[in-house]
C-alpha cells in the first residue's frame, strides 16, 4: 500500500475520495493527456485474480477505483481501509456533468442498437453543451478498424466503453495505441441506466451500501455473477488468516 494507493489481490486501487478522484480525471481531460481508467467491483478483481492475462490488463490501468462496497470492505479485512467507494455510475454522471459546464467532447460505445441511441439522446437532453461526437453498439467485429477510425475522427476527450468486463477493458487496450489523447474508461451497465431501460437503487438502498441486493431483486438472473463476491471475501479472509500480503 501507498499513501494513495490499496493493493488488493495485485490491483493497485486508488485511495481518495470522490471528489478527488474527479479533479485528477477532470486535470487529465483539460490536459490532453490519454489515460484508461478501470471501475472495479468485486466480480471485476475476482476474475482478474483467476485470469492472468486479464489481471495485466486492469494493472496496466492508470487508474482503478473501487467501485463496490465489497471492494472496500476487502480494504478494511486487510486493514488497509480506502477511504470511499467510488461508483462507476456516479462517476460517469460527474464527467458528463463536468463536460457539459466545459464543453468537452464525448463519445459513447456500447450497449444494444436501440439502448446505445436512448443513452445518447437522454444525455443529449440533460447536458445540452456537452458534445456528442459519435456513437456506436456494442455489436462489431473488432478487426474491422470502423469504429476505432470513427471514435478518432471525432477527437472526443472522454470515451465511455460500455461492453461489459472484461471485454471492454480488453478493447480499450487493444484500441488505445491508436490515440494520442482521452480519458478512455469502462462503464458496464450504466449505458442501460442512462437509456432508462435499468432503474439504479433507489437513495435508500445505496447509503445502505446495498445497491447490489437492490440490482439482484430486481434482476434475478445475476444470481450467479453475483456468487463472485462471497468467494471474493472468502479470498480475503484467506489472505488475513495466513498474515501474508495480497
Amino acid at each position: 500500500m501507498t499513501e494513495n494507493h490499496v493493493s488488493i489481490l495485485g490491483i493497485d486501487f486508488i485511495n481518495k475520495p470522490f471528489h478527488e478522484v474527479v479533479d485528477i480525471l477532470a486535470d487529465s481531460v483539460e490536459s490532453k493527456r490519454k489515460s484508461f481508467v478501470v471501475t472495479a467491483n468485486p466480480e471485476i478483481a475476482m476474475y482478474a485474480h483467476e485470469h492472468p492475462d486479464y489481471k495485466a490488463i486492469v494493472q496496466s490501468a492508470d487508474m482503478v477505483v473501487p467501485d463496490g462496497i465489497g471492494i472496500v470492505i476487502a480494504s478494511k479485512i486487510l486493514n488497509t481501509p480506502i477511504q470511499e467507494r467510488v461508483a462507476g455510475f456516479d462517476l460517469m454522471v460527474r464527467l458528463l456533468e463536468l463536460g457539459n459546464e466545459k464543453k468537452w467532447r464525448i463519445y459513447l460505445l456500447g450497449g444494444k442498437e436501440e439502448t446505445n441511441k436512448k443513452a445518447v439522446a437522454n444525455i443529449a437532453s440533460r447536458y445540452p453543451l456537452l458534445q456528442i461526437v459519435g456513437s456506436h453498439h456494442g455489436f462489431f467485429d473488432w478487426k474491422d478498424r470502423t469504429v476505432t477510425d470513427e471514435i478518432k475522427a471525432g477527437n472526443p476527450d472522454i470515451v465511455f466503453v460500455a461492453l461489459g468486463f472484461p471485454r471492454q477493458e480488453k478493447w480499450i487496450v487493444q484500441n488505445l495505441p491508436h490515440f494520442s489523447k482521452g480519458l478512455f474508461i469502462g462503464v458496464g451497465g450504466s449505458i442501460d441506466v442512462l437509456a432508462g431501460e435499468v432503474k439504479r437503487a433507489p437513495l435508500f438502498w445505496r447509503r445502505l451500501n446495498l445497491e447490489w441486493f437492490y440490482r439482484l431483486v430486481m434482476q434475478p438472473t445475476r444470481w450467479k455473477r453475483m456468487l463472485a463476491l462471497p468467494r471474493f471475501l472468502g479470498e480475503m479472509f484467506k489472505i488475513k488468516m495466513s498474515g501474508k500480503t495480497n
